[in-house]
């Protein structure tokens, strides 16, 4: 049985909620509640990959304390774009 789109969106907000760290709980809840319902499958899909990452590893990357890998780069920048308006 296949997962429904709706089932999908809540599973991988439930995977940004559900960390492990505060800090990337918070910055990746506020990206799947600004951008997570608009995604393509293939969107969708490469953001599921990247919350395979170290929440260490997505902290410094987003933080900018580390260049993320060449995959990840535009999707991180997102990430942080939208984190930055937040606390606008």
């Amino acid at each position: 049985m296949s997962e429904t789109p709706e089932n999908r969106l809540k599973r991988l907000r439930m995977r940004s909620m559900r960390r492990g760290t505060k800090e990337m709980d918070i910055l990746l809840v506020r990206y799947t509640d600004a951008k997570l319902a608009s995604m393509s499958e293939a969107e969708l899909d490469h953001y599921e990959t990247m919350l395979d990452e170290n929440d260490q590893d997505l902290y410094q990357w987003i933080s900018g304390q580390k260049d993320a890998p060449e995959q990840f780069t535009d999707l991180i920048a997102d990430i942080t774009k939208v984190a930055a308006n937040a606390l606008i």
